[in-house]
């Protein structure tokens, strides 16, 4: 089978409930037997497709049409100090031609729920609610005092004060080996 199409979705483990939502209409059954939440992406897509693409290390992801029942849960959670810290999980399902998904999700950006902001409206005798979601992940927990150099050491030890249950970082595992090295650019004519 081919991929026709995708779907987005974004997975909320707060300490009580894991939240399910997906960018559509309705409610959608994944082949794990959960049902996913439908909910529209607010003006968050280029910084959807930069996470997606590794490229960013925080997002702030719009959610509309949040279904009041969900919105409450994460209203109560902040409100309980629950949320900050939370983990976000952003991930691609691919679909077939009948809009079936193919396989399991691809996980695509992992985060740490850093602030969460809640917008309420009524249209009519319609509410509806706009969360958005402020994640950053273990790339942006990299700080570096101006004029210092990172060491391979300090941070594996840093990582593994945060992040216990994750592999250590090994973003600075090659800055010995590269401390005598003179790089040549190559030369066009």
């Amino acid at each position: 089978m081919s991929v026709q199409s995708i779907r987005i979705l974004c997975q909320l483990d707060f300490p009580s409930k894991t939240v399910r939502l997906w960018d559509g209409a309705g409610p959608y059954l994944d082949a794990g037997g959960h049902i996913w939440q439908g909910m529209v992406l607010r003006d968050s897509l280029d910084v959807i497709e930069s996470a997606l693409n590794g490229e960013a290390y925080t997002l702030a992801l719009g959610l509309s049409g949040v279904p009041t029942d969900i919105a409450d849960v994460a209203y109560q959670e902040a409100e309980d100090g629950d949320v900050i810290g939370a983990r976000m999980l952003l991930m691609i399902q691919d679909c077939d031609e009948l809009d079936q998904p193919i396989g399991s999700p691809d996980i695509r950006f992992t985060g740490i729920i850093d602030n969460i902001v809640f917008d309420d409206a009524v249209s009519g005798d319609n509410p509806t609610s706009t969360v958005t979601i402020e994640c950053i992940n273990r790339f942006s927990m990299r700080n570096l005092i101006s004029g210092s150099v990172l060491s391979d050491v300090d941070q594996k030890a840093r990582s593994a004060r945060i992040n216990p249950g994750a592999n250590p970082d090994r973003f600075c595992e090659r800055i010995p080996s590269l401390a005598d090295k003179t790089v040549q650019w190559p030369r066009f004519n």
